[in-house]
């Protein structure tokens, strides 16, 4: 083989690497609206509902992609809550902002048992796991029940 094919097929496997991973970051964007903001947040809560429901009788594959849609969710929970984003039919209390570090530090501790819930999913800890979702869980409930307004 020729320097000149070697260096071509170099060039084209480092090109396909260099797209591969710019695909596979985060491809979270930040909402730009107050609007915005609530529709993300709301879809996120949706979505962490309906994974956690299904979380504790998973394994395998299927547990490890819950626990990284969680870990991905958690991770970007305070960037849905721009001040000021509590417009519409947006649930959130004027008290996320104002105890933000408190509001930030549940969610921290969701991530945080979203982190571990990955290490065990993905090491095949069946316990670690059921208790990493349970954690999950309890965070949820310790949010909604300081910063978001009551069901109607």
């Amino acid at each position: 083989m020729s320097i000149r094919k070697i260096t071509t097929l170099a060039l084209a496997g480092l090109m396909s690497v260099g797209i591969v991973a710019a695909f596979a970051q985060d491809a979270f964007v930040a909402p730009t609206t107050p609007e915005e903001a609530v529709e993300a947040r709301q879809a996120t809560m949706k979505e962490n509902g309906a994974t956690l429901r299904t979380a504790a009788q998973l394994s395998g594959a299927e547990a490890v992609a819950a626990m990284q849609t969680l870990l991905d969710n958690y991770t970007n929970i305070p960037a849905l809550f721009p001040e000021d984003s509590a417009v519409g039919d947006s649930k959130a209390l004027p008290v996320i902002w104002e105890n933000w570090e408190e509001f930030t530090a549940i969610v921290e501790s969701g991530r945080s048992a979203a982190e571990a819930g990955l290490a065990a999913a993905e090491a095949g800890d069946a316990a670690a796991y059921g208790e990493a979702v349970k954690a999950i869980g309890a965070t949820c409930g310790q949010c909604h029940q300081q910063f978001r307004a009551a069901q109607s």
